[in-house]
């Protein structure tokens, strides 16, 4: 009679490779999430930067708020207990005025630096998209330049 199936050292061996092969690929994944997470900071700043636009050819001056009066008007969700967003964007000072915080729940006093008045603006987006307690920040400016302030995926 003849018997089908594997041994308990041929599992063994599959498993053991599945487990190096997993080790291999998750922190490259891990990598390739963190990117998708900084395309979103790269998109909301650009939104940022024609709202300001917007507000300086009706109001003649850049804003320093985003929400309330004299503000841009600018607001990623309506749902603050769980926001659609990763980063905390905009500038220092009052949480849902001077700036939106995101899920990664990353504080404002990362946004420190940013400014607006009636000539430039530079607006801030800060989020710790791999966990390990160092945000990424990132900036634009009046020009529509987007710089790295600080690389969190080095």
């Amino acid at each position: 009679m003849k018997r089908f199936g594997f041994t308990l050292i041929e599992l063994m061996i599959v498993v053991s490779i599945i487990a190096v092969l997993a080790m291999i690929s998750v922190p490259n994944m891990i990598k390739f999430v963190s990117r998708a997470k900084r395309s979103e900071a790269y998109m909301h700043l650009h939104a940022l930067h024609a709202a300001q636009k917007a507000h300086w050819a009706e109001h003649g001056t850049y804003a320093q708020v985003l929400q309330g009066a004299e503000g841009l008007g600018w607001s990623l969700s309506d749902n603050s207990a769980m926001p659609s967003h990763y980063y905390t964007y905009g500038f220092s000072g009052a949480e849902g005025v001077h700036n939106i915080i995101g899920k990664l729940k990353t504080p404002s006093v990362y946004l420190q630096g940013s400014y607006a008045d009636q000539n430039s603006f530079l607006i801030l987006a800060a989020g710790d998209i791999d966990g390990d307690g160092t945000p990424d920040i990132l900036s634009v400016d009046h020009t529509n330049t987007i710089r790295i302030v600080q690389d969190d995926l080095k």
